[in-house]
């Protein structure tokens, strides 16, 4: 069992990582986003430091293809999303080092049956 090979790009589906509005570059309060003006005195917050293994990156479904970042190309195939589960390859083509949560494409490939 494995995937198909020949596919054609528009039926290949994307898969972005989800990112909070603090690591997209967005702020909370205004003034202090990437947009401030040097000398404000806004120091950039590098959040709360934690030990232990990484928390899972949550790895949504991008049909539209507008999500920035590092993406990864999957058939809509919940057998596909399965094996590239087992083999860790979503980790990989995402370069992250943390596990990832995968429900919400498992989720976007039920409704699509």
């Amino acid at each position: 069992m494995g995937c198909r090979t020949t596919t054609s790009a528009d039926e290949l589906l994307r898969l972005a990582v989800a990112r909070p509005p603090a690591e997209r570059g967005e702020t909370a309060s205004p003034g202090g986003g990437p947009g401030a003006a040097a000398g404000s005195g806004t120091v950039p917050d590098a959040g709360p430091r934690r030990a232990g293994p990484p928390a899972p990156v949550a790895v949504v479904p991008d049909p539209r293809r507008r999500l920035g970042g590092r993406g990864a190309w999957l058939h809509p195939d919940p057998a596909c999303l399965a094996l590239a589960l087992r083999r860790r390859a979503l980790p990989r083509a995402l370069r992250t080092g943390a596990p990832v949560d995968a429900s919400a494409v498992e989720a976007h490939l039920a409704v699509d049956r």
